[in-house]
């Protein structure tokens, strides 16, 4: 379940907002001991292909964005850590953004990931058949799971992204080769202080990472990105990030939510500097919280 804040705590989001935007709150004491701030890569620079970003631009100040993203979580009196990779000029920053949070279902992630690569490397197919096993069962969004059911692998990697079924979830680790083959492969991508699935924790900067490595076509290239995109756009999920940034905007993305423990990992396509990584993880948030988040980023963008 998602926590709801009352009214007046929403508008108090609105309200600092717009104080935020006009220059109007500023202050150190404002910014937390914690607080992590990077103008590099999340990803070293020579992991990075040179044709997936351009020469690295002037290094810009986050001062302001850190300014507004800590004023909004102290608003909502919620603890999170938030990630920004550019992907053009390849600059990071991070707001507390190695503490650790609970994954939730932001483990379909790599979940999925994986599935795309192996697709796109001839490892997999869509078409493979991965049968339910009663060890699978969680509550979800479907409840057509029975012994002997068979599905095949692009109906639960649908189900696992567009719906974050936990069922089809469960049956995909299990057949990819458990908690450890997937923990093995999410660090490959950079995700080295998680451990998915089980206790099943994470960074916004780990989920950045992976976000990044996908993007600039480290995990299976352009025909993993034509499988797995579609899986995590427009799905049920589209009160966080998605709804901060401006109408039209495609946000690829994985939610996670357990009660009040909130995350959104998505990459943001086509932004006025280029597309951009946004991670976002948080305990006693709300989606409203994220999407304000979501809109801080998006105006710095604009900057």
């Amino acid at each position: 379940m998602v926590n709801r804040r009352p009214a007046a705590v929403v508008l108090s989001f609105c309200l600092a907002f717009v104080a935020l935007v006009a220059g109007g709150i500023v202050g150190e004491d404002a910014i937390p001991s914690k607080s992590v701030h990077a103008a590099g890569p999340l990803l070293p620079r020579t992991s990075v292909p040179a044709a997936a970003v351009s020469s690295p631009a002037a290094s810009r100040s986050f001062a302001n964005l850190e300014r507004a993203v800590t004023q909004l979580l102290d608003t909502a009196d919620a603890s999170g850590s938030v990630s920004l990779t550019e992907l053009s000029s390849n600059q990071s920053w991070s707001l507390n953004g190695d503490e650790s949070f609970v994954a939730a279902s932001t483990y379909k992630l790599p979940v999925l990931m994986k599935d795309a690569e192996d697709i796109a490397t001839g490892r997999a197919s869509p078409n493979d058949l991965l049968c339910y096993d009663s060890g699978d069962r969680e509550d979800g969004y479907f409840d057509d799971y029975e012994d002997g059911a068979c599905f095949t692998r692009a109906e639960l990697d649908r189900r696992a992204g567009i719906y974050s079924d936990n069922t089809a979830a469960h049956i995909l680790v299990r057949y990819g080769g458990g908690p450890t083959a997937l923990n093995a492969y999410a660090r490959a991508y950079g995700a080295t202080d998680s451990q998915f699935y089980d206790p099943n924790t994470t960074t916004s900067n780990d989920l950045a990472r992976l976000w990044q490595a996908e993007a600039v076509g480290k995990s299976g290239g352009s025909a993993a990105q034509a499988y797995l995109y579609p899986l995590l756009t427009n799905s049920v999920y589209e009160d966080g990030i998605p709804a901060g940034v401006p109408a039209g905007t495609t946000v690829v993305h994985k939610v996670g939510i357990l009660d009040g423990e909130l995350n959104d990992a998505a990459l943001v396509e086509g932004g006025p500097r280029g597309s951009y990584v946004l991670t976002v993880c948080t305990d006693g948030g709300s989606w409203q919280l994220i999407a304000a988040v979501a809109q801080a980023v998006a105006r710095f963008e604009a900057s």
